[in-house]
């Protein structure tokens, strides 16, 4: 390059070096418009109403069910789907039911903070969010945990003869959700929100409920293999974050994610993991995790 060349490329230098300067000040933003979350206040509390949709057109099911994990080693976060969300072997299980068998206490406890946690996602209509009123009438994806889906368990197949069952993802004979986010010692919980009575959605108008249901997302996408790292990527990443030791120390610094204690065993993962698995499900945990890793 003559001199002369290298002056006329530095009089654009200026506009070159900001512009990767702010490329490289942008962090990813992992949100997903199409998801729907409640607004907490300061206090930690949170209050909406929404309706759980039916399963959209061609599907079976009006959830889908994913596990991921989220943990952090000495080499960075581990931030991933559970490839035993599809039926096949994860690194991350294979790795926690070996520290479970150690049959050493401090084992135990690497795998309990690396276990995998349980997701639902659903359709949902929001009819009631006043911290965001223009959400109102609008159809979202909505994830939530466990404690959430036992509620909706309990909708279906009440305790007492005197209740009768609903099935909140009906559209002419489900019932609104009123979400009642409450932050008790520190974790988000749901234990007040609770159905209202049975109600058809929209006044049980066919015409209007059919241009909704064409409006709903597919849930196929979320276990869809080709969605998923290969096992083979996985176990790259994990030995990465962990340096080639497995019991290298995950932090998860108070995540916040309030899990019950996995009883894990060889031959048992996916039963066990299946009974027990639970997290925050006042957040999506995978982008509450890629917001600490970012962070750092």
């Amino acid at each position: 390059m003559s001199f002369s060349d290298f002056k006329k490329r530095s009089q654009g230098s200026l506009e070159s070096l900001q512009k990767q300067m702010e490329e490289g000040e942008t962090k990813k933003s992992y949100k997903d418009d199409r998801f729907w979350r409640p607004e907490l206040d300061k206090s930690g509390n949170g209050f909406a109403v929404i309706r759980f949709l039916p399963a959209s057109d061609g599907e079976d099911i009006p959830w889908a069910k994913v596990y991921n994990h989220g943990f952090k080693g000495p080499g960075g976060w581990y931030i991933e789907n559970s490839l035993t969300t599809i039926g096949q072997k994860d690194p991350v299980s294979e790795m926690n039911s070996r520290l479970w068998n150690s049959g050493i206490e401090s084992d135990k406890d690497i795998a309990r903070d690396r276990k995998r946690r349980l997701n639902y996602i659903s359709n949902i209509l929001v009819v009631s969010d006043p911290s965001n009123p223009e959400n109102e009438g609008k159809v979202f994806l909505f994830k939530y945990g466990k404690k959430i889906f036992d509620k909706i368990q309990e909708a279906m197949n009440p305790e007492f003869q005197d209740e009768e069952k609903v099935n909140p993802f009906d559209y002419w004979g489900g019932a609104n959700f009123k979400l009642k986010v409450r932050k008790v010692s520190g974790f988000v919980n749901y234990d007040k929100s609770e159905f209202e009575s049975v109600s058809p959605l929209l006044g049980g108008d066919d015409e209007k409920l059919e241009r909704l249901w064409k409006t709903q997302y597919k849930l196929s996408e979320f276990t869809d293999a080709k969605n998923f790292k290969s096992y083979d990527e996985l176990k790259a990443r994990l030995d990465e974050v962990l340096m080639g030791d497995e019991r290298g120390v995950a932090t998860a610094e108070n995540d916040t994610v309030n899990d019950d204690t996995p009883s894990i065993s060889h031959t048992r993962v996916s039963e066990e993991e299946e009974s027990l698995d639970s997290f925050d499900e006042g957040a999506d945990a995978m982008s509450y995790f890629k917001q600490l890793a970012s962070e750092d």
